[in-house]
């Protein structure tokens, strides 16, 4: 009943003028980022965050949530009508929502992703509101030793769960802990890597790193390309978009399946919707009794993954929220929206600002109405949004970047370095390096950093300080099986190198 009085609560907050409008806002960009193939909620929210700096702490978070759920309704659309993923977890969309729009039902396969999406937010709120309060309670419990543990925990598992070379991913990981040292030492007091510009002694901003990038080195990738996608050419009418009696009964088990397991693997370091979507799919095919089926226009193959991809977003808010902790670059960014606006996420922010969570909550609620309602009648607007050609799309991304990297602070220098980490995106990004780990480990640094000098404080030195206390020993345990199980295979190659030829 307490749960229940306080998401009452929350609607009362969330349906004020003000807020339902920042929901609106958020949910219909997060659909056009979604859309559009490329830019992603990342790079939406980095280009937004300056935007929110003189807005109100419960609507800017409010806004920015909705961007990263609104993508993901929106990018099945692409997915399935150009076979071009607006987002990385609608990927697997592509398989069998394309082949499905090829065989003249576009309209059921649109239909279904956003009623399967509907449902598997809803039900992945359900679980992110039951679920948060208890495991608030229990992280009072954790001390620095415990938060180091845990945050290490979640930097390994990020940077062993990246899709391309697991030491390239540990490189990046080690890569964004120096960056978040920059500037004045919080305990010594003397300047670290800031090559004596007194600019860097405040350290690096979360905004025009990100933006950097994310955003420029996008613009940068995207201007190479110069292929128009070809848009399925078939006419969707709204009617046509409501899938049939079989078709809810074909999806039912998939929507069930997949809602479940995103919202678990959303909760978990470096889960998030792109693997819950892989691993989704994955499965159903294996259950399936006709997994001949699969990449051919199988709805199971389409609804499973975007149910999946759309719990996992509300799975991911429970570390966010009650550790402090962000489980995917996209919850990093949210991080740096807490601290901008004076905020702490953690253990106490349910109980010091119950108003801020549960009025995000209750818009998530919300959001999930208005995206239904978005995009089944918007869909024949979002195919005519994706004719924009990059040249039209790509200087008014780079203007809207440089405007907010300015607005900072009012200084060149942050728009400088925005620039230079656009570059260095770009040049990272060509030689496949991936840009999440570098951004995780950035926000989770000075965390990272402060729990283990405060646990050498407490412990007078003592590195058995986390062996001795139950939940980090274990937690660090973890840690220990994710490396070398990441680093056996390097060392196997390696020996193998030096073994001598017969």
């Amino acid at each position: 009943m307490g749960d229940f009085a306080s998401l009452l609560y929350g609607f009362s907050i969330c349906l004020s003028p003000g807020n339902l409008f920042f929901c609106f806002i958020g949910v219909l960009l997060g659909t056009l980022v979604g859309v559009l193939p490329g830019i992603g909620p990342v790079g939406a929210i980095s280009i937004l965050l300056p935007a929110t700096f003189h807005m109100q702490p419960i609507g800017a978070i409010i806004m920015l949530s909705g961007v990263y759920y609104g993508s993901m309704y929106g990018g099945s659309t692409t997915s399935i009508l150009v076979r071009i993923p607006g987002e990385a977890s609608s990927v697997v969309t592509c398989l069998d929502g394309y082949e499905m729009a090829r065989k003249g039902r576009a309209g059921p396969a649109l239909g279904m992703a956003a009623f399967g999406s509907f449902i598997a937010g809803t039900l992945g709120l359900i679980g992110l509101m039951f679920l948060s309060v208890p495991l608030a309670a229990f992280a009072l419990r954790f001390g620095p030793p415990e938060y180091f543990a845990v945050v290490l925990l979640g930097l390994t598992t990020i940077t062993y769960l990246t899709h391309g070379s697991k030491m390239k991913g540990f490189i990046m990981g080690i890569f964004g802990l120096i960056l978040s040292s920059v500037g004045i030492d919080p305990i010594e007091g003397s300047a670290r890597l800031s090559f004596d510009l007194l600019e860097l002694w405040d350290g690096i901003d979360l905004v025009p790193l990100a933006m950097g990038l994310f955003g420029i080195s996008e613009i940068l990738l995207n201007s190479e390309e110069f292929v128009r996608p070809s848009v399925i050419k078939s006419k969707i009418k709204i009617k046509s978009l409501f899938p049939t009696l079989a078709d809810w009964v074909q999806a039912k088990g998939a929507i069930l399946r997949g809602s479940i397991l995103g919202f678990f693997l959303g909760v978990l370091p470096g889960g998030g919707a792109v693997i819950s979507s892989f691993v989704s799919y994955g499965i159903e095919k294996k259950i399936s009794k006709e997994p001949e089926k699969f990449g051919k226009g199988a709805i199971e193959g389409l609804v499973g993954p975007e149910s999946a991809n759309n719990s996992a977003t509300a799975g991911a808010f429970i570390p966010l929220f009650t550790l402090g902790i962000p489980a995917n670059v996209v919850m990093a960014l949210l991080f740096g929206a807490f601290v901008i606006h004076g905020l702490r996420p953690g253990p106490f922010l349910i109980q010091d600002h119950p108003d801020l969570f549960w009025g995000v909550v209750s818009s998530m609620y919300v959001g999930n109405v208005m995206l239904l309602l978005l995009n089944l009648p918007l869909i024949p607007l979002w195919v005519q949004i994706l004719k924009v050609p990059a040249v039209v799309l790509n200087p008014i991304v780079l203007v809207v970047c440089m405007v907010g990297a300015f607005s900072l602070k009012n200084s060149v220098f942050d728009m400088l370095l925005m620039t230079i980490f656009g570059i260095l995106g770009y040049l990272l990004r060509k030689f496949e390096f991936e840009i999440a780990p570098l951004i995780l480990a950035f926000v989770l640094g000075p965390i990272l950093e402060s729990n283990l000098r405060q646990s050498l404080l407490l412990s007078q030195g003592d590195m058995s300080i986390f062996l001795t206390r139950p939940i980090s020993a274990i937690t660090m345990a973890l840690v220990l099986v994710i490396l070398l199980n990441s680093l056996f295979p390097v060392l196997k190659r390696v020996l193998r190198s030096k073994k001598p030829k017969e």
